[in-house]
């Protein structure tokens, strides 16, 4: 199954291509930034963000209190494990 799972983007790699670094539960990867930037929070703005991490893209902003949330159901739910599993061998940032 391929879930949404929340992370922190912790630098911007390539502001050309909007791809940055994002954190999942100490697991570092490069993702697309492009669902998240527009003129009023453009891609350097974005470290610190917390996001939904989809198939390489953040694809939504959400605040820590949500990401907190939905890392503990996750969690509760067996999902997570296997989340970062597949992140970490699809290929390291």
């Amino acid at each position: 199954m391929c879930l949404g799972i929340p992370g922190q983007i912790t630098a911007i790699t390539d502001p050309a291509r909007k791809l940055g670094l994002v954190d999942v539960s100490g697991v570092k990867r490069e993702v697309n930034l492009a669902c998240i930037v527009d003129a009023a929070h453009p891609v350097e703005a974005c470290v610190g963000d917390w996001v939904l991490v989809h198939v390489g893209f953040a694809m939504s902003r959400i605040d820590a209190e949500e990401a907190a949330a939905t890392l503990a159901i996750l969690t509760e739910l067996g999902e997570v494990q296997a989340e970062l599993a597949a992140m970490r061998t699809s290929g390291q940032a």
